[in-house]
């Protein structure tokens, strides 16, 4: 066991998004096109939230927060998946998979945490509107961002490192394009039924405890809404939580049928895509959906492109 291990030091073939290699060039500039706007979006974010007095509140304090997550994971991940479409050399070495793996784990967990405390955030906003300065001071709010972070620190270093501890007797084939848990427990030879109980445990408690609290918090918001007299009140709360939600169901969707579904009843290149969603184009479309119908964000950028000029 000991010596089948010391050959996975040598690291790891990663087998790629598709079998259709006549693809990979296709994949590579759609990939770099949703790199760059990754980088962009979430860097304007965070550098608006710094920059912007105006929006020194607790919900652009969070989003601040996931933007650095979606930052951190696609960093990890997207330019070795980028490498490894350029060229004919699809390894990726033991400790740039094993980093993989732990930021993977981290940013599943912490957005998991993160989502659940900005729909707090948005109930205490719509249903206690005088309390809600008191109730969200700067205290509190980097109290739920440390637990956040914290807690999906957690959950990484165990899963990780249990992972780890498999054997696996010589493979080297991860049959993925990055290094997650399922693709590194099909690897090991010996008996996996305990990281595999442990992994479907793990995702479901993080998937259906977080969610079933967002749900539920979005329906007492969303009667407080109704209850509201003006109009454009009622569409600027709206339009907050709609943003909210749909970044939740992006997120949960593509996660949930990544890792809960059976792997025998989905197809292969169906759950690499899925990933892929998850991996790439997820941390996109966050900034995205965020500010395109958000007035705050574009004042605040229009103030530091007018101050540059």
């Amino acid at each position: 066991m000991d010596g089948a291990n010391d050959s996975s030091l040598k690291g790891f073939a990663l087998m790629g998004i598709s079998d259709h290699t006549q693809l990979e060039m296709i994949f590579f500039i759609a990939i770099v096109f949703s790199y760059l706007l990754t980088l962009l979006g979430n860097s304007t974010i965070i550098l608006l939230s710094c920059l912007d007095a105006r929006l020194h509140t607790p919900m652009y304090f969070f989003l601040s927060n996931l933007s650095s997550l979606d930052l951190a994971f696609t960093t990890s991940s997207v330019p070795q998946m980028l490498i490894n479409l350029w060229g004919p050399d699809k390894t990726i070495s033991y400790g740039g998979c094993v980093t993989q793996l732990y930021v993977f784990l981290w940013r599943g967990a912490t957005e998991c945490i993160l989502l659940v405390v900005m729909a707090f955030d948005r109930y205490v906003a719509v249903c206690r509107p005088l309390c809600y300065t008191a109730i969200m001071n700067p205290q509190l709010c980097w109290l739920l961002a440390v637990i956040a972070w914290l807690g999906g620190l957690g959950n990484s270093v165990i899963q990780s490192t249990f992972t780890l501890q498999l054997p696996l007797c010589g493979h080297r084939r991860v049959e993925s394009f990055l290094c997650e848990v399922p693709a590194m427990i099909k690897l090991a030879c010996g008996d996996t039924s305990l990281n595999q109980a442990v992994l479907n445990g793990v995702c479901t408690f993080f998937t259906a405890v977080p969610l079933s609290i967002i749900l539920i918090s979005y329906c007492l918001t969303a009667q407080a809404v109704l209850k509201i007299h003006s109009a454009e009140g009622r569409r600027k709360a709206f339009n907050t939580c709609l943003s909210h939600l749909l970044v939740v169901f992006l997120f949960y969707g593509s996660a949930s049928y990544g890792y809960l579904l059976p792997a025998k009843n989905s197809n292969q290149d169906q759950g690499k895509f899925i990933s892929l969603f998850y991996s790439v184009v997820t941390p996109m479309v966050n900034p995205l959906i965020y500010t395109l119908r958000n007035m705050e964000v574009k004042g605040a950028l229009r103030r530091l492109l007018g101050k540059g000029r």
